[in-house]
């Protein structure tokens, strides 16, 4: 059809706890369990098997939002993400 439907943020509803809006995850640093920094997350994406953040650094790294065995914490107000994940891969 060629049209793009949007809304104000302030029009969605609030998110339930360990939920995101995607919007809300973008610009978070993310670092992993050992205190590396791995860079920011630039976009998300939809894999069908889950989301994944696509997190820009010294190198882009695609790391599956899997909340618990991946995804640690999200502290939305200190704008950080942790994950366990090796700065290796």
């Amino acid at each position: 059809m060629g049209c793009e439907v949007g809304i104000c943020p302030d029009q969605l509803p609030a998110a339930e706890p360990g939920e995101y809006y995607w919007r809300d995850l973008e610009g978070l640093e993310v670092s992993n369990l050992q205190g590396e920094r791995l860079g920011v997350v630039d976009h998300l994406m939809e894999t069908g098997a889950n989301d994944v953040l696509v997190v820009r650094g010294e190198r882009e790294r695609l790391i599956p939002f899997v909340q618990g065995p991946v995804v640690v914490a999200v502290d939305l107000e200190a704008r950080r993400i942790r994950v366990d994940w090796d700065k290796d891969f």
